[in-house]
């Protein structure tokens, strides 16, 4: 069985399914190697680092044309006139978010597999590629404000005189959130964090920063895999009124609410944006899906009232190297779960459909959508 790893096409995308070092244990197990000419270029990986590794260096269409598996970062949208009948694809595909491009990939009959829907269970702890991007997400959404306020993070002790720490507020306390509390904090800022579930409460405090509390009722914030479940838009307005006033003291708000397939909620509004300090720097981790702060434009430096705000819709693909090397080992490590023990030498990708990781995770197959959340959408 031949794995394919294509150069990724969407805009902006500068990571890579599979790096260098993840091709020995493949061939190992009994697979070959098939990666597009210039593939790992943009994460660091050029095309000699996949030969020395035993990986076979080929042209586009020699890659989807010759392999059974193709592992993607961004499997949807799809070259759909590469793939071929029963050809096995995984990569994240958006779903619950662009659920019409999945049916529109199925007539071509690819087995299609979605790295968003990794169920959160410990079996699949090693596959969760959302987290691990999430991960890095958060690290950079730090640096990005460090780097855009003007002030530094820390508190110094100096000759010239005392400087304060600048005062971080982190709304959303999810893999992305807890880790951009933990590099403010490294980085010697004052933070604070807020998420709707209280049940996060802990883990922002063993990181060094304050939970803010609000009296809402939110008993069912978080659902059964973990994560934050929409609130109607009363909850919403009633949590922006009481935000109001952590927001305007603080330098920088880093925003990292996301609801799985839907828009992301406006926790930002203009109002609280100008009860902000002049200088302050807004980074909405959320600008894909639309973005926390209704000034968010993704990809773009807006200017409000002496306020800067970005929206990377795409932090992972700032920090290629290892977003990819993370990518990697969550990919191959879903492979092989797919396949078993002895997937490699069979004559055709195995499915089983009995295992809630394949069921989960299965979006196309024979033609037809399978997945049952995806179906009516």
């Amino acid at each position: 069985m031949r794995v394919g790893i294509p150069k990724e096409t969407f805009p902006g995308e500068t990571r890579v399914s599979l790096i260098p070092a993840a091709v020995p244990p493949l061939l190992k197990s009994g697979l070959e190697v098939v990666v597009e000419s210039g593939a790992g270029v943009a994460a660091g990986f050029p095309d000699e680092m996949f030969r020395t590794q035993g990986a076979t260096v080929a042209s586009r269409r020699e890659v989807f044309s010759t392999a059974d598996v193709i592992l993607q970062v961004r499997a949807v949208p799809a070259d759909a006139s590469l793939l071929r009948a029963n050809q096995t694809l995984i990569g994240f595909a958006d779903p619950l978010g662009a659920p019409r491009a999945i049916h529109e990939l199925a007539p071509s009959g690819v087995n299609l597999f979605s790295m968003e829907l990794m169920p959160r269970i410990t079996r699949a702890q090693s596959m969760d590629a959302l987290s691990s991007m999430a991960t890095i997400a958060g690290y950079k959404g730090v640096l990005l404000a460090a780097t855009t306020l003007p002030r530094m993070f820390p508190m110094l002790m100096t000759a010239a005189g005392t400087i304060s720490p600048a005062r971080v507020f982190i709304m959303g306390a999810g893999v992305a959130g807890l880790q951009a509390i933990s590099t403010a904090r490294r980085l010697g800022a004052k933070v604070e964090a807020y998420d709707v579930r209280p049940v996060v409460k802990e883990q922002v405090q063993s990181l060094g920063a304050k939970f803010v509390e609000l009296p809402l009722e939110s008993a069912d914030a978080e659902d059964r895999g973990g994560y934050a479940k929409a609130q109607d838009e009363s909850f919403y307005k009633r949590q922006r009124e009481m935000m109001l006033k952590v927001v305007a003291a603080s330098d920088v708000v880093i925003t990292t609410a996301l609801i799985p397939g839907k828009r992301a909620p406006i926790l930002l509004t203009t109002e609280m944006v100008e009860a902000m300090p002049p200088g302050s720097v807004i980074v909405d981790l959320a600008a894909e899906r639309g973005g926390n702060c209704e000034l968010t434009k993704a990809d773009q430096v807006v200017t409000h009232n002496g306020v800067t705000i970005l929206g990377p819709s795409n932090p992972p693909a700032l920090v290629p190297y290892h977003a990819s090397q993370m990518y990697s080992k969550n990919i191959t490590t879903f492979l092989a779960h797919l396949l078993g023990k002895d997937g490699a030498k069979q004559p055709s990708f195995p499915i089983n459909p009995d295992d809630e990781i394949t069921r989960e995770t299965l979006l196309t197959r024979g033609g037809q959508v399978v997945h049952e959340r995806v179906k009516g959408l």
